[in-house]
Order: structure tokens, then sequence, then C-alpha cells
């Protein structure tokens, strides 16, 4: 059993979808409410996220970023948060390069994985309790959606529980689908062994280079590769503007809930 004691999070990406916003901010920096003394108190994503990944005892933490990583130096160093190493990602090629790049940090220990346009309310105790319990190539969150054509997309079968939670092992996945297998979308909460990189390599086709098409080569490869079924967990994204605003109003609505950043 191995637990989890480094996380990646990448910030690399343009954030087209918002990029009125991200034209001067990086995603991670975009606020969502939280209390603060009886008051409600607008603070970055990216300090949910550290909270988060904090609560379950991770402290090592490397931060890919782009053209604004000096942005989010700045706020973590305002913050005093510590323990964390950056790399560089200039121009952006995909969030499987962006995972590439946070190689040397890994040094081919396990890692969790949290874009930096959500987070998860709760369920960072699951991710870690479930990885250290089965010691997977890759384990991730999924949930059922309406319309399936618009994520990653995993194809499973009912495994087990823990913790609450149904878990199933993924025998496929797929990016974006057509005709999709399943409607089980991937959440951007993961947890990887060593082995993912090799699989990034592997399943790169162009200059670009994608997660899910390397979660697919991990399973060809014989990789375990499970995913954990939300359950109470609210998802917070950022990354588009229906979603900010869903995101907006539940934390405006449940600021005395969030976590303390």
């Amino acid at each position: 059993m191995m637990a989890l004691k480094k996380a990646v999070i990448t910030s690399a990406g343009l954030g087209s979808r918002m990029r009125e916003i991200t034209n001067v901010l990086p995603k991670s920096l975009i606020p969502l409410y939280k209390a603060e003394n009886s008051k409600k108190i607008l603070v970055p994503i990216i300090d949910f996220i550290f909270a988060s990944i904090s609560n379950v005892g991770i402290d090592d933490i490397c931060i890919v970023a782009g053209d604004k990583e000096h942005l989010i130096k700045k706020h973590l160093e305002e913050k005093k948060i510590k323990n964390v190493r950056f790399v560089s990602q200039h121009p952006p090629k995909g969030f499987g390069a962006a995972v590439l790049a946070a190689e040397k940090f890994s040094s081919g220990d396990p890692f969790m994985l949290n874009t930096d346009d959500i987070v998860l309310t709760s369920g960072y105790d699951v991710l870690s309790g479930l990885f250290k319990k089965l010691n997977p190539d890759a384990l991730f969150f999924i949930r059922e959606v309406g319309n399936p054509k618009r994520y990653g997309v995993a194809v499973v079968e009912e495994e087990d529980v823990f913790m609450n939670h149904k878990v199933f092992r993924v025998t496929d996945v797929e990016e974006k689908p057509a005709n999709p297998k399943s409607n089980f979308a991937i959440i951007g909460l993961y947890a990887f062994s060593g082995k993912i990189f090799k699989a990034l390599r592997d399943s790169s086709s162009g200059e670009n280079v994608e997660l899910t098409p390397a979660i697919e080569q991990l399973i060809k490869d014989g990789g375990r590769v499970y995913a954990i079924l939300i359950k109470d967990e609210v998802t917070l994204n950022v990354g588009d503007p229906e979603n900010y605003f869903k995101a907006m109003s539940y934390t405006f609505n449940e600021a005395e809930k969030m976590l303390k950043p």
C-alpha cells in the first residue's frame, strides 16, 4: 500500500471559454465565495484546492503553469503557502502535456492530479484512501451526465463500495465521443502511479498530448484503472461561464460550509 504524498495542479491552459477573465488571470485565480468573520468574501479557487489537498496530508505540490505563472507565485507568497514547486509550460500543448511536464517532480512516485478549474466540496479523503487500499495505476471520480458527448467518458464495471461510494473497474475511456459507450463523465480530480508518464508518451500522436488517450493506453497495457462515483460531493467548476455561475451561486449560498483556505 502506497499513500499519496504528492500532488500536481495543472494551470497552463489558456482558458479560452473564460477568455474575458483569463486574458488577465489564470483560471486558478478565478474567485469563489467563502465566509470569514461572518462576512462573505472572494478568494481564488486555488486556495480551496490547496486546502482540500492539504487536508489529506499532502504537502508536496507542483504547479504546472503557463505565461501567468508570476501571478500565481505572487498570490501564494502573499498567502505564505510553501512547499510548492513550479514547472513552466510554454505554449500549452494539451492537458496530457501539462501532466507530462511534472514527471521529474513525480520521480516515479504516485501523485494526486487536480485541474486548476475545478474543486470538489469533499471526497479528497475518498480518493486518497482508496488509492492507498488498491494501489492502482489510475483512479478518478466520475458522475452521470445527460450529454456525455461533451466529456471524457469512462466505460465501467461495478466492483466494490468504499466509504459509502460505489467503486468501478474502468475497462475503457474515450474523449468527447460522437457515440458514447456510457454516460459516466470523468471529473478533473485524479490519482496516478508513475506509469502514466510512459502511457502519455506512447499515446501521443501529434503536437498536443492529451490525458484521456493515455488512460486508454494504461488500460491496454494491463494497468489497473478504477473510478469512484460522485455521491454527495459538489463539483465547483470555473472553466466556463455557465458552470462558473453555478459555482458562484453555490459558494455564495453555502459560504459558511466552504473549506477554510
